[in-house]
């Protein structure tokens, strides 16, 4: 493996961050010259674990389906410009499949997605639903709504997602539950706002689970460094719920981090 690291894709989680600094640190390394082998030796390791671990785990995770191959294929492939909108924001196979391994476990019928960008989360929680489940896709952006709606056209699971346009809070707020299963991946700013809605309206089944992307945002809550703005709300959003006595949550390092968030009994 070359020592600078070289993808098609910015670097935007922890572990392709972590790759792409310890790439370029084993470039310059090997330039300098006396620098002992094995200390270059140890820091191309590292940057092999980190640069192996996302494809290894692509590797050995279920297939998507051609629909949600086709659907990350035209994402890639779209020219999103110099926008908020970029491909990185799509979810891609391995936390689409995790996505479908939710709602197969929690048996959800019915799904409130908060942020939907091109579809591809939405799509692949539809395909694991039930005869007569749904999906309420909530986005912002009406042109990227209809890019989504084209893809949902042509995938018999598509027909179960409706998609909602408008600001998301004031989209869900008008919503009737209850939900099985609310997955949150909108602007991040706005993360403890629909939290708090969530636990104190009645849209949340009895046994709902709430799943929230983006919770490790670059590595930024714990790094050192300046933050950014949404890396200042996600570290204020991951402290408030972890100090919220109404419920229990684990944050798995998958990808960008997701977190799992269900109520607790009184």
């Amino acid at each position: 493996m070359p020592d600078s690291i070289t993808t098609s894709a910015r670097p935007v989680t922890p572990t392709t961050i972590l790759a792409a600094e310890l790439g370029d640190i084993a470039g310059q390394l090997s330039e300098i010259v006396g620098i002992e082998p094995e200390l270059l030796a140890r820091v191309r390791r590292a940057r092999d674990l980190a640069a192996g671990l996302d494809p290894y785990l692509d590797a050995c995770t279920t297939s998507e389906s051609p629909a949600l191959a086709d659907l990350a294929r035209r994402t890639r492939e779209a020219d999103w410009g110099t926008g908020p909108l970029e491909q990185e924001m799509l979810s891609g196979h391995v936390e689409g499949q995790t996505l479908k391994f939710l709602v197969h476990m929690t048996r959800a019928s019915r799904i409130l997605e908060i942020g939907m960008f091109t579809g591809y989360s939405a799509l692949a929680m539809a395909e694991a639903l039930p005869a007569g489940g749904s999906v309420t896709a909530c986005e912002l952006d009406e042109g990227v709504a209809d890019f989504a709606r084209r893809c949902f056209a042509e995938s018999e699971a598509g027909r179960s997602i409706t998609v909602e346009v408008g600001p998301a809070l004031e989209t869900v707020k008008r919503l009737r539950g209850p939900f099985d299963l609310v997955f949150v991946d909108a602007d991040k700013p706005g993360y403890l706002e629909y939290f708090r809605y969530l636990m104190d309206s009645d849209l949340l089944a009895p046994n709902a689970v709430v799943a929230v992307d983006n919770t490790l945002m670059q590595g930024q809550p714990w790094a050192t460094g300046k933050r950014s703005v949404n890396g200042d709300a996600i570290a204020e959003f991951n402290r408030a719920v972890a100090d919220d006595p109404r419920v229990e949550q684990v944050i798995l390092p998958l990808r960008d981090g997701v977190t799992l968030i269900r109520r607790v009994e009184a």
